[in-house]
């Protein structure tokens, strides 16, 4: 690099030390941080505010082992289903923390710079990063007791001496939010005597102290190896937690977007076109403070998205759905919304507060329990539980409405999917979804965790095999969910940034209009949402007379629009003026 170059890339970084860590010798951290990254080298000038994507982009949400196959790792087995079934559907893996763990399915990570061995090696990482866009989490709040750097601190030698944050059990700690209701301090013995360390999660996951810049460079030295290993999209776990101060909430505190701000900015210099994604199971407006200017998170979870569909399914009114999509910004240009039904945790219900009340949560929370899902609790400030999220898998979550169980649980299920391919963002899929998998009861009792009722590990044979059976409802959402990704990503209006508004169409149905960002194509998605057959007058979509409008989904011409549209229970339209095949 020139000297110029050089000079205004240490003054970014450096002005990100400068707030984090006013007292440091922000000068040779910076140059640690730049010599990490490999940027004293050379650096790509970021392309800031351009979008990456587009409407070819869906991810699939999966742990390693979620399909095994004997003689075969894990892995090695992910890639071949991936390349067999889902290639020409979708575009991006995101593998759930597929290093050495102690607990958490892989959230409580004892080693970042090994690959699980049950799970395969790197080589086996490289293969699938080689063939799609592989999102890897970076767990970034916390680690494993079990770890060496947990021992160092136990026995007060470095790395790790300094790398956990410790509090006292006299500190007022009451205002600390967290998602759990175990308690926050665990007492520790050290050679240096007792220490108390901090745990937002259990007592397996010790939170880092990141007012050490070394821990931050320790984290910065793992981005870069993932990077190098193919890694493409970062998600950032549980990173609203990240700093902490005695005395506040400490969530969402303003060093934390600084952090996140100073690795958006090391990334782009490094590539332009790595995508960060920030997990942050919150309140909406809160979740949707980690776009910062369009300088922190490439991409927030869509975190109210699947609450809010769950009710409008279960109520069969939109009305919510309605007034939160309404008041949704529409994404900056260079980020995205990351929209998602399912995953490996379950339904959060933080992100419905202020959206639905408390009745409302409430009916969902003992709906949700009669088709046999679980509940998990958190503590508010003042020291009160309340529900966290539904442990359920999706497909099961729609086996009826508030009235209990129904025949349209398949149909239910598509079209609420459908809703959110749909939608503003980009979509991906949980796997157990994608496979239509039944609560897996007995993983629960074997784990005495409610998250392994959406945890299932298929045989790869087994469910090969009822994929190609087209009579199971696993072939028929299969199918369906396939179906419907191939015809979105030929769509330019569905691309992540086109224009979307709401529309009006009565509490019964949820629709809303998308348009190209060359205007060249309108899609008019109209979803029934209840278990009611609705007819609609065709004029009241304002379809411009002039064009010949076709149903994607069923490749039906409305040619006379002066007709009625009907829509039976959970059926759902794609009205397009301009159909895109693909190349």
């Amino acid at each position: 690099m020139t000297s110029n170059i050089q000079n205004e890339l240490k003054f970014i970084v450096e002005a990100h030390l400068q707030y984090i860590y006013p007292d440091a010798d922000h000068d040779s951290i910076a140059n640690q941080l730049i010599a990490i990254m490999g940027l004293d080298a050379s650096y790509q000038k970021p392309h800031r505010h351009e979008s990456i994507w587009d409407e070819n982009n869906a991810y699939l949400i999966t742990y390693g082992d979620s399909i095994r196959e004997n003689g075969i790792t894990p892995l090695a087995t992910l890639k071949k289903f991936y390349e067999t079934k889902l290639k020409d559907s979708i575009s991006g893996i995101h593998i759930l923390p597929f290093f050495p763990y102690s607990s958490d399915d892989g959230f409580s990570i004892i080693d970042y710079v090994k690959v699980n061995d049950s799970l395969g090696d790197w080589d086996d990482i490289e293969n699938i990063s080689a063939q799609c866009n592989l999102m890897s989490d970076l767990v970034i709040n916390h680690c494993s007791s079990r770890s060496q750097w947990f021992e160092n601190f136990k026995h007060r030698k470095n790395p790790g001496m300094d790398y956990f944050f410790e509090a006292n059990p006299s500190d007022d700690l009451s205002m600390v939010v967290r998602p759990r209701t175990s308690p926050l301090l665990r007492e520790v013995e050290t050679l240096d005597g007792k220490k108390y360390v901090w745990c937002t999660f259990s007592h397996d996951q010790v939170d880092f102290n990141f007012s050490n810049p070394q821990l931050l460079c320790e984290i910065v030295n793992i981005i870069k190896l993932y990077l190098d290993k193919g890694v493409k999209t970062f998600r950032l776990d549980a990173v609203a937690f990240m700093w902490k101060e005695i005395g506040n909430s400490s969530i969402n505190h303003p060093k934390t977007h600084e952090i996140i701000r100073l690795i958006r900015s090391l990334i782009d210099h490094y590539d332009s076109d790595i995508i960060l994604i920030t997990e942050t199971n919150l309140p909406n407006h809160e979740n949707l403070s980690y776009f910062g200017n369009a300088n922190e998170a490439h991409a927030v979870y869509n975190f109210s998205l699947p609450p809010l569909i769950l009710h409008a399914m279960m109520t069969g009114n939109s009305q919510h759905l309605k007034q939160w999509q309404m008041s949704m910004p529409p994404a900056q240009q260079g980020t995205f919304y990351f929209n998602f039904l399912s995953s490996h945790d379950g339904i959060g219900l933080r992100p419905a507060e202020g959206l639905l009340d408390e009745n409302e949560i409430g009916s969902l929370v003992n709906t949700m329990q009669n088709f046999g899902g679980r509940i998990s609790w958190r503590s508010t400030e003042n020291g009160q539980s309340k529900p966290y999220e539904i442990n359920i898998t999706y497909f099961d979550a729609m086996q009826g409405t508030l009235s209990g169980p129904d025949q349209w649980q398949v149909q239910r299920f598509i079209c609420a999917h459908a809703v959110m391919m749909s939608l503003e963002g980009v979509p991906a899929i949980y796997i157990h979804s994608l496979l239509a998998t039944h609560n897996y009861h007995d993983g629960v009792i074997h784990s005495n965790q409610n998250r392994a009722i959406n945890r299932y590990k298929w045989d790869y044979h087994d469910i090969t095999k009822k994929l190609e059976d087209s009579t199971t409802h696993h072939a028929k959402v299969f199918q369906q969910m396939l179906y419907l990704l191939r015809l979105r990503c030929k769509q330019p209006a569905f691309h992540p940034n086109a224009t979307q508004f709401t529309l009006h169409l009565g509490e019964q149905l949820f629709g809303f209009w998308r348009q190209s960002l060359k205007r060249d194509q309108s899609i008019f998605c109209i979803h029934n949402i209840s278990n009611q057959t609705i007819t609609i007058p065709l004029s009241s979509i304002n379809l411009i007379t002039l064009d010949t409008w076709t149903d994607l989904v069923s490749q039906e011409s409305f040619s006379d629009l002066h007709k009625d549209l009907t829509l039976k229970p959970y059926d759902f339209v794609w009205l397009t003026n301009k159909v895109f095949e693909s190349e």
